[in-house]
């Protein structure tokens, strides 16, 4: 471990940067952790950071460190409603890059409309815990090639699950899919540790406007409301207007925004 110190001030009450592992950063007062840096690579291969400084002064110093320390370009996500917090960032030379809302989901078919939902010929659902693993390797991949084709995975939900390199999947119990009787056509994940969240809806590009996406949240709202949750919870990016319009069908509610921020 490196304890040399990066940035040392006049006075013996100054606050001293010192690095205390590969691309992580502690702020020290009199012996004591006033702040520190992680800085993490996602999936995807962007640089994602964070600082958590009890100051601003020691954010600042930090950013000035890490920054110098990391190639760009640099990603952080901040909630919306800290304004302090982004405008530590934006100091720090970051600008908004999207916006992602963060829906409450109601879960009773009676609230959402889609206790009569109608599977799409040739089309059945297969539940959480059942799905042939291979089958959902193969349409995971196959989605992920199509949104990296068209939009590019990066603009999907900030928040992604660390995996193991090469593995997209993680549980395969936490998904829903949509199936023909040869292969799956789109799938839904869910995940119920906290509170029930839909991490992913997403359905394979020939197969979208068939109502499989809504097939998808019936089966899974209705799952979720049996099991006694009044609600869930999904993050849609701003500019994604065709999931904006799906959630808002079905009763949900935009109740906070988180930013992605870019240097």
């Amino acid at each position: 471990m490196d304890m040399k110190p990066l940035i040392s001030g006049l006075s013996e009450n100054a606050v001293v940067i010192t690095r205390v592992a590969d691309r992580q950063w502690h702020a020290l007062h009199d012996s004591l952790v006033v702040g520190r840096t992680y800085a993490e690579h996602r999936p995807d291969g962007r640089l994602f950071v964070s600082i958590d400084a009890w100051h601003d002064a020691t954010f600042d110093q930090l950013a000035e460190v890490m920054l110098a320390e990391l190639p760009a370009p640099l990603y952080t996500v901040v909630d919306e409603a800290d304004v302090e917090l982004t405008a530590c960032w934006r100091r720090a030379g970051f600008a908004v890059r999207r916006r992602e809302w963060e829906y409450d989901v109601p879960t009773d078919p009676q609230v959402t409309g889609l206790e009569e939902v109608l599977l799409p010929s040739g089309v059945t659902i297969v539940p959480a815990g059942q799905a042939d693993e291979g089958l959902l390797r193969a349409v995971d991949r196959a989605i992920r090639d199509e949104v990296e084709a068209a939009v590019g995975w990066q603009s999907m939900p900030a928040e992604v699950i660390p995996l193991p390199e090469g593995d997209t999947i993680g549980d395969p119990s936490k998904y829903v899919v949509a199936a023909a009787p040869d292969r799956y056509l789109g799938l839904i994940r869910v995940v119920t540790e906290d509170r029930p969240r839909i991490g992913l809806v997403a359905v394979r590009a020939g197969e979208q406007r068939r109502g499989i996406a809504r097939a998808l949240l019936a089966h899974t709202l209705e799952t979720l409301h049996r099991s006694g949750f009044a609600a869930t919870w999904a993050e849609v990016q701003e500019s994604n207007q065709a999931a904006s319009a799906l959630f808002e069908g079905i009763g949900a509610r935009p109740v906070s925004s988180n930013l992605e921020l870019i240097r």
